[in-house]
């Protein structure tokens, strides 16, 4: 979305940081390899990778050398003198820390060991080499209480070269039969390799890319999967190991099986208290609920549900 000088010079004053330095990228009209030829010729290295995360909130400037690289920014992007800066130095929303998040949770479950071992390698990650920017969940459940359909619309920005492709996880409810769960490649990708693990209902599909991305370079896809062999579902888990981008989940009920009552949550860990609990109002004949989170955290987030 292209931001106008309005929005920027609202957002250099409220923050937070990475906010600013997007929507200022965003007006100005720059691609981050050509910030880092203007910096370059400024005296200034500064990785396309370290730029990327930067502005989405997954690290944040705090060394010296990375602090002459945001004032040299500020000239790069004809910024008022000291606009980025002083964001950083009052504080603001995105990570104090000049590293990717840590990933403070284990996923639902507890089934990250069998994530591991369906992807072959000791502390792997589904999204290595990728940053969420944006990621929009339609989960349908049926008359049975059973989950039926979780599609999946994702965008994601390369921190690395020659990227190309992603590992999608379904963490199935009690009784799913992981091996009759279908997966789809909907939009821009093709299925690759899919194991999973009958013992815990884990499955994990590799979708393919139709492009080798180049760091910093963005990326649209979509896929899903169609289960109904699991037992009741009560809620609805998506796990980020990063801050990042806005997320989007849906939740539609089947009309003979209505939830008595809808609520949001975020929880640091799986093992932690779930908090910023609100009441979700049905939509669609009651059929519908929905939450937006316009930059997610590390953690979770997810909507619970309870049945008459």
């Amino acid at each position: 979305m292209q931001h106008t000088e309005a929005e920027l010079a609202q957002v250099l004053h409220t923050g937070p940081f990475h906010l600013a330095l997007r929507t200022a990228l965003s007006v100005r009209g720059l691609p981050l390899q050509r910030v880092q030829h203007h910096l370059a010729h400024r005296g200034v290295k500064v990785g396309v990778t370290s730029l990327c995360y930067w502005q989405q909130g997954a690290r944040r400037p705090q060394r010296a050398e990375s602090l002459r690289a945001v004032e040299a920014l500020e000239e790069v992007l004809r910024l008022p003198e000291n606009s980025l800066l002083r964001l950083l130095r009052t504080g603001d929303a995105g990570t104090d820390a000049e590293r990717p998040a840590p990933r403070p949770y284990r996923a639902p479950k507890e089934t990250s060991g069998a994530v591991e071992r369906l992807l072959g390698a000791p502390g792997s990650s589904p999204g290595s080499g990728l940053h969420t920017v944006g990621h929009q969940e339609r989960v349908r459940i049926g008359p049975g209480r059973e989950m039926r359909h979780r599609h999946s619309q994702h965008v994601v920005r390369a921190h690395r070269d020659g990227v190309d492709r992603y590992f999608a996880v379904y963490d199935g409810d009690p009784g799913c039969d992981p091996g009759r769960v279908a997966v789809s490649a909907r939009e821009n990708c093709r299925t690759g390799r899919v194991r999973w693990d009958r013992e815990t209902g884990v499955l994990v599909a590799e979708l393919l890319f139709d492009a080798r991305l180049r760091a910093g370079e963005t990326y649209l896809f979509g896929y899903g999967f169609d289960d109904g062999t699991g037992g009741p579902c009560n809620e609805y888990v998506q796990a980020f190991g990063f801050a990042g981008g806005q997320y989007v989940l849906q939740v539609r009920f089947d009309e003979e099986a209505l939830p008595v009552r809808c609520r949001r949550f975020a929880q640091s860990s799986s093992g932690s208290p779930r908090g910023s609990r609100a009441e979700l109002t049905p939509t669609g004949r009651h059929r519908t609920v929905h939450l937006v989170e316009q930059a997610v955290r590390p953690g979770l987030i997810g909507i619970d549900w309870e049945w008459e």
